[in-house]
C-alpha cells in the first residue's frame, strides 16, 4: 500500500512538473516586447554608445511598466541590421531604438516596411546607400549631437589641467567623430591662449579607421606616448581599450567618449559626453505623452549644452583633473550653454588654431 502511494505520488509529482514546463514554455513562446533597442555593433554593455541608449530605454521602460528587450544583429551589415529591426516588431515591437550612424541606410528602408512602427534613431539621418537620397519619414525621429561642444570641454579641462602633448584617436571619420575631435582641438587651443603658452601645446590627430579594438591601434598610441604624448582623447567605440592598454603600459592618461568610462580604467581622467540616456528617456517620454506617436516626427533634434545633453561627469570618482576644479569647468559650460561661448561644428575643414596640430594619414 505505502508503495502504491508512493508511486502515486511520483506520478504526480511528474505531472505537475510537466504541466508547469508547458505553461512556461507556452508563455515564453507569447512574450512580447512593446520597446526595443537594436544594438550597433557591439552590445548593451560596451560602456559606449549601445550602453547609453539601452540605459535610457530600460529606465523609461521600467518607470512607466513598459515591456522591452534588446536585439544584437548577426553581423555588421545593412542586411543583418534591417531583418533584426524586422525579429523585434515580430516580437511585438512598436518602438525601436537604434543607437548610431551605421542604422542610416537600415531606417532609410524599415520606415517603409513598417510605417506602423516608430523609430527613434540616434546619431544619424536616414538616407539610400549612396547617400544621394535623404528621406524622414513622419514615424522616424532622429536625434544628433553637438559632438564638438562635449570635445571642446575635454580639450579645454586637459590643457587647463597642465598636459601639454595632446593627441587625439578617433575611430572612423564619420561627421560625429570629426565633430568631437576639432571640438578637442578648439578647446585645447582657447586654454592654451588663456594661459598664455599656446607655442608649447601640441597635439597629435589620426583616425584609426575602425571602432574596434586592435594590436595595431595600441602600438600607435604606446609610440605616441614614448615620443610624449601625456594624454589620448580615444573617440570611438572599444578603440578606447587599445588606448587604454597602451597609457597603462606607459603610466600616461586617456580622456573617454560618449559616457563615463572612468570604470573602465584608472588612466581615464575625464569622458567627452553625450547625454544618450537623457535624450533617450525624453524622447520617449514624448512619443507616449503623444498617443504613441512623434509629435515632431520626420524631423532632426540636435542636442547639445542647453539641453544637458553633452558634458564631463562631475562624479567624484569620475573627475580625476589634477587643478582643473569643477567649478571652473561648470563656468565654461553655462557660458556654452547660454550661448555666449559658441564652438565651430564645421567637419569638413579643420579649425584654424595656435596651437600645433599634427594631422597624420
Amino acid at each position: 500500500m505505502k508503495k502504491l502511494l508512493s508511486l502515486v505520488l511520483a506520478l504526480a509529482t511528474i505531472l505537475c512538473v510537466l504541466v508547469s514546463c508547458t505553461k512556461k514554455n507556452n508563455q515564453a513562446a507569447s512574450d512580447t516586447y512593446e520597446l526595443a533597442l537594436v544594438t550597433d555593433v557591439g552590445n548593451i554593455d560596451d560602456k559606449s554608445f549601445n550602453q547609453g541608449a539601452w540605459e535610457g530605454v530600460t529606465a523609461y521602460a521600467k518607470d512607466n511598466g513598459i515591456t522591452y528587450a534588446y536585439y544584437r544583429p548577426s553581423e555588421d551589415s545593412t542586411a543583418a541590421r534591417v531583418e533584426t529591426i524586422g525579429t523585434a516588431i515580430d516580437k511585438g515591437a512598436k518602438v525601436v531604438v537604434c543607437p548610431g550612424y551605421l542604422f542610416e541606410e537600415a531606417i532609410y528602408q524599415a520606415q517603409n516596411t513598417y510605417p506602423n512602427v516608430q523609430f527613434l534613431l540616434l546619431d544619424g539621418e536616414p538616407h539610400t546607400a549612396d547617400y544621394s537620397v535623404y528621406k524622414t519619414a513622419s514615424n522616424v525621429y532622429c536625434i544628433l549631437y553637438k559632438e564638438e561642444q562635449a570635445g571642446y570641454l575635454a580639450g579645454y579641462g586637459a590643457v587647463m589641467d597642465g598636459y601639454k602633448k595632446l593627441g587625439f584617436l578617433g575611430g572612423m571619420a564619420v561627421p560625429a567623430v570629426v565633430r568631437y575631435g576639432y571640438g578637442f582641438v578648439q578647446g585645447a587651443d582657447a586654454a592654451a591662449k588663456e594661459l598664455g603658452n599656446s607655442k608649447d601645446v601640441s597635439i597629435k590627430y589620426w583616425y584609426s579607421g575602425s571602432f574596434a579594438p586592435t594590436d595595431d591601434i595600441k602600438t600607435k598610441m604606446a609610440g605616441w606616448y614614448t615620443e610624449g604624448t601625456e594624454v589620448v582623447f580615444s573617440c570611438g567605440g572599444g578603440v578606447y581599450l587599445s588606448a587604454t592598454a597602451a597609457a597603462e603600459a606607459a603610466g600616461k592618461k586617456v580622456i573617454g567618449v560618449d559616457v563615463d568610462q572612468a570604470s573602465q580604467s584608472k588612466t581615464i581622467i575625464t569622458s567627452a559626453m553625450k547625454g544618450l540616456t537623457q535624450s533617450v528617456k525624453i524622447a520617449l517620454g514624448e512619443l507616449y505623452k503623444n498617443s504613441g506617436k512623434w509629435p515632431k516626427g520626420g524631423t532632426t533634434a540636435v542636442l547639445g549644452a542647453a539641453e544637458d545633453c553633452v558634458g564631463l561627469p562631475t562624479a567624484k570618482d569620475s573627475w580625476r583633473f589634477k587643478t582643473f576644479t569643477v567649478d571652473q569647468y561648470t563656468k565654461v559650460f553655462d557660458s556654452m550653454k547660454k550661448g555666449t561661448l559658441k564652438i565651430s561644428n564645421a567637419t569638413d575643414t579643420a579649425p584654424k588654431v595656435s596651437v600645433k596640430v599634427d594631422y597624420q594619414g
